[in-house]
């Protein structure tokens, strides 16, 4: 038994009805020529034009009844040929109607002229700068993030983060690339607060590091130097290289500063045009790569990366989500104000619907013959009269009046010309 809706239950009431109705109006015309039939001998003039009328009616009312109860079903089960013509000529409807499709609706000329007419873009861009509908849309994509991160398996994800993000990084040599980036660092003048810090480090490292300095001195005194010459030489020691850091802070332009600079100048270079310099390169690079803290950092990357996916996605006042919110209102207010954008939105959907019903048209109807060929057939017959059938019952209630009508103006010309 087929699940109705409340709506197809409503439709086959109306459907009933509605034959009833058309039914009382074939019966009515069959009472009407019985009663005229029995009193036309003897009797008035008009009956004879009244039992013509209800005639020619009952007449039209089974015509069309037959014509009706045809399309969906053998009238009285007989085996009438061109009869329940839509269940035995599904699949033929099906073929016509993907057809029709195909080439009234599915051309591209008639694709491209309604969504230029709709104007795509502009609707979009005026529905999407509303700031509650870029909320919306947030939160589906939202959802639709959410949803991806917890299908995909963690295993396959970190396999493809090892193959195609490490595994392409470590197989590139480094030591070119780190050399042009050097390069422009030191050009760009952007490591001079590097070596600032560096450099008042190193001052601070001094001054409060007395007693080990004064200690290496003392250690690697000779024997017989006296203790109190060695103290004398580590407070020297301790005060000229005190100083000399001093200088090296607070001179931008010390020899020490300079000579720093030209190291690093040659060690870009070198990185780049030096095999032995950039073999060693490759060489750290093995070590960093092989190291257990970064293979357990590279192990743990996507953990680490799905859980902040999931906690921004989850979270409406997040960063992420109010970029993607804010991000979304302001292109749509560009549609809505930008000619050039909009026109160029609008073509690349229209270039799409082009290109997918230039290539895939025959793929789609043959979605539409497909589907009403898996239809049953008697159930199929059953839908589409649940659908159309109450006005078709007019067909049979006006086939009755005009049969009736008809009779009437044929009985009444053989009359005359009689």
């Amino acid at each position: 038994m087929e699940q109705l809706t409340a709506a197809d239950q409503l439709k086959r009431r109306d459907l009933r009805r509605m034959k009833l109705v058309a039914t009382g109006f074939f019966l009515a015309a069959t009472v009407i020529f019985l009663v005229a039939l029995l009193f036309e001998a003897g009797g008035p003039a008009w009956i004879g034009y009244l039992r013509a009328a209800a005639e020619a009616g009952m007449v039209g009312a089974l015509a069309d009844w037959f014509a009706v109860t045809a399309l969906f079903r053998r009238p009285l089960g007989l085996p009438i040929p061109h009869t329940a013509i839509i269940p035995t000529r599904k699949n033929t409807f099906g073929d016509a109607l993907g057809s029709f499709v195909g080439t009234n609706f599915l051309s591209e000329d008639v694709v491209r002229d309604k969504l230029r007419r709709v104007g795509v873009a502009h609707r979009v861009g005026a529905w999407l700068k509303q700031p509650d509908n870029a909320e919306r849309v947030t939160g589906e994509l939202s959802n639709v993030v959410k949803g991806a991160i917890r299908v995909l398996r963690d295993e396959d994800v970190q396999a493809i983060v090892e193959q195609a993000v490490v595994r392409r990084l470590t197989d590139q040599p480094w030591g070119p690339p780190l050399g042009r980036l050097l390069s422009q660092v030191l050009t760009d003048g952007a490591h001079h607060k590097l070596v600032d810090l560096l450099c008042d480090r190193a001052y601070d490292w001094v001054r409060d590091n007395y007693d080990k300095i004064t200690g290496l001195v003392t250690e690697r005194s000779p024997v017989w130097s006296p203790k109190f010459m060695d103290s004398m030489l580590g407070d020297k020691v301790y005060t000229e290289l005190l100083n000399f850091a001093w200088a090296v802070k607070t001179d931008d332009n010390h020899p020490m500063r300079q000579a720093l600079d030209q190291f690093l100048i040659e060690f870009a270079k070198d990185l780049q045009t030096d095999p032995d310099t950039m073999q060693r390169a490759e060489a750290v690079k093995q070590q960093v790569v092989e190291h257990p803290d970064v293979q357990r950092l590279i192990g743990s990357a996507w953990g680490t990366a799905k859980g902040m996916l999931l906690s921004a996605a989850e979270d409406p006042s997040s960063e992420l989500r109010k970029r993607i919110r804010a991000g979304l209102a302001s292109f749509g207010a560009r549609l809505v104000s930008d000619d050039a954008m909009r026109a160029k939105v609008d073509g690349w959907l229209e270039d799409a619907a082009g290109h997918v019903v230039g290539n895939y048209r025959a793929e789609i109807t043959t979605l539409i013959t497909d589907t009403v060929e898996r239809w049953d057939a008697e159930e199929t017959s059953r839908k589409i009269e649940l659908q159309v059938g109450r006005d078709l019952q007019f067909i049979r209630i006006n086939g009755t009046v005009v049969g009736a009508l008809a009779g009437l103006v044929i009985y009444t010309i053989g009359q005359l010309v009689v």
